[in-house]
């Protein structure tokens, strides 16, 4: 019988003052009732990219395989891997339907590498509404776009 992975948490979200323009993100990882807080930013880039970083770097704390649970509030990465696009664009060769390349690949690229070891669920949140935790990483996010 195969042993059950360790259950994460992972809340993240990302913050950007103009778009493109400086950006942060933010991540908050609960396992077995403990909490870590993770954050940084980029003094030039863009809204998506910092909610996939908060991602991949979410993912690249955890030191073992683990059964992560993903909150997020960006509509286009939870259905980019509920509704299968990820792998119609690797298929089509990095192309979108309409045949035009995948913005960010080099982060979807490091997000599936950082998603590797790991069993994903998605879970799709309303932003800055009433999610305590999504409002959470929202604020760790645009703190670390003010740094620049």
């Amino acid at each position: 019988m195969p042993k059950k992975l360790p259950e994460v948490i992972l809340y993240t979200d990302g913050a950007c003052r103009g778009n493109p323009g400086p950006g942060g993100w933010g991540a908050l990882l609960i396992w077995n009732g403990k909490e870590k807080e993770i954050a940084g930013g980029n003094p030039q880039t863009t809204n998506n990219r910092m909610e996939m970083k908060a991602i991949i770097e979410g993912l690249k704390t955890l030191k073992r395989p683990c059964h992560v649970k993903i909150h997020s509030d960006s509509a286009l990465i939870v259905n980019t891997f509920t509704k299968g696009w990820i792998d119609n664009w690797i298929k089509r060769g990095w192309k979108k339907s309409d045949k035009k390349p995948v913005e960010n690949r080099d982060l979807w690229e490091e997000m599936l590498r950082a998603a590797q070891p790991h069993k994903l669920s998605w879970f799709k949140v309303k932003g800055h509404s009433d999610d305590e935790l999504n409002n959470r990483v929202d604020a760790l996010a645009v703190a670390e776009s003010k740094k620049f």
